[in-house]
């Protein structure tokens, strides 16, 4: 009777007990499944590993988002309104062809232009883009005037400015040749001799002139006496 109330607690016991090899077996299996078998991992947001949010394509598509999606990188679930704008003016398709056709260096660059091309379209269906660029062109001439008017300006000072520098060389030297130094000066001896002579010259012009006067005037008394009346023939008899 005791032996078999021990064998039944043996059987109890052992049922009891976790089965330590199976858990091992278990753990054994678990290691040695190749890695294709697991269930596929995406980079989320900032980086860390997303299993859960699927992107913001196939989270507006309402489709399961796929290791190999083409929009995961480039459209995050955080900014679903790019998606949005991007799908409402291109297309899902289109957008996936556009992608695709370019270098993986420059999808992020064509992403974001996309994003800004649709929501250009969206503001202003009838231009787009057009509009933002004329609007830059505009603005581009208005400053091109601009800079020529500046331009114009500063050679308008440079030529007032060498104008002004030529006149002043010009004041300078005609100031200098006014105030030059005369030839040699005239002493007070020189023009005490100069009035001398200036006197002696008029001295002389004046009896020259005496001379003359007396040389012309005829005698007033005549002297007869000399005449000899025999040289002369009587005219009276």
């Amino acid at each position: 009777m005791s032996t078999e109330r021990e064998r039944l607690d043996e059987i109890g016991k052992i049922k009891r007990e976790p089965d330590t090899a199976a858990l091992a077996v278990a753990a054994a299996s678990a290691s040695t499944v190749p890695a294709d078998n697991h269930i596929p991992r995406r980079l989320g947001h900032g980086g860390a590993l997303n299993t859960l949010t699927p992107c913001a394509a196939c989270k507006l598509l309402r489709r399961r988002c796929a290791q190999e999606c083409p929009f995961a990188p480039y459209f995050s679930p955080h900014e679903p309104h790019k998606f949005a704008a991007v799908h409402k003016v291109f297309g899902a398709s289109n957008v996936s062809k556009m992608l695709l056709e370019v270098v993986e260096g420059e999808r992020a660059d064509t992403a974001s232009s996309l994003v800004y091309e649709a929501n250009l379209r969206l503001r202003d269906p009838v231009y787009g883009c057009m509009g933002a660029i004329s609007i830059l062109q505009q603005q581009v001439n208005a400053l091109e005037a601009e800079l020529e008017a500046v331009r114009a300006e500063i050679l308008k000072h440079r030529y007032r400015q060498a104008t002004g520098n030529r006149l002043m060389d010009d004041v300078r030297a005609t100031a200098s040749f006014v105030l030059a130094p005369a030839s040699a000066p005239m002493h007070v001896n020189d023009v005490v001799s100069v009035v001398e002579a200036g006197q002696e010259v008029t001295a002389t012009g004046g009896a020259s002139g005496v001379y003359i006067a007396e040389a012309e005037q005829p005698s007033s008394t005549n002297n007869y006496s000399s005449l000899n009346p025999s040289e002369h023939p009587a005219y009276f008899g």
